[in-house]
């Protein structure tokens, strides 16, 4: 049961995937989540390095959807001007927004990659589905009232994978 928080990959950040590491992979489409692992979960809009990530990608033909727990507003609001799609209340760990996400961008689990900055929605959600999952580390060190509860538990997670020797990288 708790292979299915161990991600596939670990990044120190978004920047880090580029279009050349994915499409080695045969990936054609990324499932990413929002706050945290694209921007801060407080700051409303891309930064200017962002949206040339999200450029580079749209040059290289790798679709993007953005998934997200966060409400409509939210994640419309930094979406929309974006042009990027985006699922929100999606509820996850549940696989359904992924699946929606899949079928939206017409591609199959094995050309798409779930990238996320929790193990408890992000990584388990993807894992469960069937995804290569890639955890990134989160662009703030705060986090939302719920957030925070989860961030514990990944800790011991994360601790109890590095005393197994499941994983080598440091937060």
């Amino acid at each position: 049961m708790l292979k299915h928080f161990l991600p596939d990959q670990h990044v120190k950040s978004i920047f880090e995937i580029t279009p050349h590491s994915l499409k080695e992979k045969g990936v054609k489409g990324i499932i990413t989540d929002l706050d945290n692992t694209l921007v801060e979960w407080d700051r409303p809009n891309a930064t200017p390095k962002l949206i040339s990530w999200f450029e580079e990608m749209k040059q290289s033909n790798i679709k993007v959807t953005i998934v997200s727990n966060n409400n409509e507003n939210r994640v419309k609001a930094f979406s929309h001007p974006l042009e990027i799609p985006f699922i929100y209340q999606a509820r996850k760990p549940m696989g359904r927004a992924f699946r929606r996400a899949l079928s939206e961008m017409g591609l199959r689990k094995e050309e798409t990659v779930v990238i996320g900055d929790q193990l408890l929605t992000d990584v388990l959600g993807g894992n469960r589905s069937g995804f290569h999952t890639i955890l990134v580390v989160p662009v703030a060190q705060t986090d939302g009232f719920f957030t925070k509860f989860n961030r514990l538990v990944e800790r011991r997670i994360l601790n109890w994978f590095r005393k197994k020797g499941m994983i080598q990288w440091e937060d």
